[in-house]
């Protein structure tokens, strides 16, 4: 399940680090607790022992004093039991029978030693601490055994422990009430976006123009660039229609007006002859609605994504052999210069037969009778790929270059839609490239630049 919320998602990314991060100080604070409660224990064992022995040696081992004895009563939260016997193993003072010295502690004299035992079934700590000194007149290393419950020290880590973990605790719920309650205020200007993006109306395209976080000013500016080319898009189309309404008018009439000449032809051979004229002008009228099919069909924006490898040299004998089947009386020769290796582009082949046949059919219609030839030079430069199309008509004058790459304009008049040109300028669009109008000495010259295949 996603989260749908930001505010979720921020707080679940903030929050499992904090966890984790106080899991490990739990864990710290556990072992130096640990640590830190049996080194207080071990010197309260071995305060004990020190009072004992001292004691012992004062009243020849025959009493120990009240200030040891309170010592003794509540050292660290409980108490502590204590056995003395003599250098020759005799009986002195405290309990009859110490915990038992493990086999693995040396029974000479040391240092203090510390271990664990049990008392009685209880597990104790215990230290075991040999003094020399004189008691009754016998001298010698007397055997000082003091030991206290681990069940104290066990509750005094618990006690401090639980202690800190709720201290961790609450600081994690305030750390996270704070997150949450900080990423609301914090997300406040992308809500007031929101509702004010959700107030426009479907026509409203203007910019947005509020204040917003700097992390967010990227996301204002790429919306406003949408903005503005969906504005531009609609005015795009509008003017399309417009200009379509507009050119399939006439041709519309014309063809209304000859089927009704048909109907009342007043004789066979007259209705032929209307049939003949409105036959000619229906397709006049469908090939006007072809090219304004193709012209919208070439706005696409994503053929460079799903595009195909076009091979340029073969491309473009496919194309002058399709003007060879569509115009086989028309006498106009086709020159090819082609390299000699292969030039790759990526595209939509459709896409660009259909605007590489716009260009030769348009040499046809507008080159005037003059025409002979028309030659289709390829070549490479650097990373971009090269189509000059050339023809030795009549041409187009430099101050008509605008006017030719104009919907529905032509730059001489005559027949055709207007629109073979921009069907042409706007598949190269699409592909990353560019259409010029070259000047030339004699004919029009087309130059198709597109970058080749990577």
């Amino acid at each position: 399940m996603k989260l749908r919320s930001l505010r979720a998602r921020l707080t679940l990314i903030i929050l499992p680090p904090l966890l984790v991060i106080s899991l490990v100080a739990a864990a710290w604070q556990f072992r130096t607790t640990t640590d830190r409660a049996e080194d207080i224990f071990d010197r309260g064992l071995l305060s004990a022992a020190l009072a004992i022995s001292r004691d012992v040696a004062l009243s020849d081992g025959d009493a120990i004093s009240s200030s040891t004895q309170r010592l003794l009563g509540d050292t660290s939260g409980g108490p502590i039991f204590y056995h003395v016997y003599a250098p020759d193993g005799v009986f002195v003072t405290g309990y009859s029978t110490p915990p038992v010295l493990p086999s693995v502690l040396s029974d000479g004299p040391t240092d203090p030693q510390y271990y664990n035992s049990t008392y009685q079934s209880e597990n104790v700590r215990v230290l075991r601490y040999r003094d020399s000194t004189v008691v009754s007149g016998v001298a010698g290393v007397f055997s000082i055994t003091v030991w206290q419950s681990a069940q104290v020290r066990a509750s005094f880590v618990r006690d401090v422990l639980s202690r800190s973990f709720g201290v961790i605790m609450l600081l994690v719920l305030c750390v996270a009430v704070v997150v949450w309650f900080g990423v609301g205020l914090g997300l406040r200007p992308l809500l007031d976006l929101e509702r004010a993006i959700a107030e426009r109306s479907p026509t409203e395209l203007k910019p947005i123009r509020r204040a917003v976080p700097a992390e967010a000013q990227g996301l204002v500016n790429t919306l406003n660039t949408l903005l503005d080319r969906i504005s531009r898009r609609i005015s795009s189309k509008d003017e399309f229609i417009s200009n379509a309404a507009h050119q399939l008018r006439n041709p519309v009439a014309g063809v209304l007006a000859l089927a009704e000449a048909v109907e009342n032809a007043p004789n066979p051979q007259a209705a032929q002859r209307r049939s003949a004229e409105l036959l000619l002008a229906a397709q006049e009228a469908s090939d006007l609605t072809n090219k304004l099919l193709s012209f919208e069909r070439a706005s696409g924006t994503d053929i460079l994504r799903s595009g195909l490898p076009v091979e340029l040299g073969a491309f473009v004998r496919t194309v002058g052999a399709a003007f060879r089947q569509q115009n086989p009386h028309s006498g106009v020769e086709l020159v090819y210069a082609l390299p000699s290796g292969k030039v790759v582009i990526t595209g939509d082949p459709t896409m660009l037969h259909e605007a590489v046949l716009n260009l030769l059919t348009n040499a046809i219609i507008h080159g005037g009778a003059g025409l002979t030839r028309i030659t289709l030079e390829l070549s490479q430069d650097g990373s971009m790929a090269t189509l000059v199309i050339n023809d030795d008509g009549i041409g187009i004058r430099p101050d008509r270059h605008i006017a030719a790459l104009s919907r529905f304009s032509q730059a001489g008049g005559g027949p055709g839609s207007g629109l073979g040109l921009p069907i042409a300028s706007r598949v190269m669009e699409n592909h990353d490239g560019r259409l010029e109008l070259l000047e030339s000495v004699t004919g029009a010259s087309v130059k198709l630049t597109m970058p080749l295949a990577s």
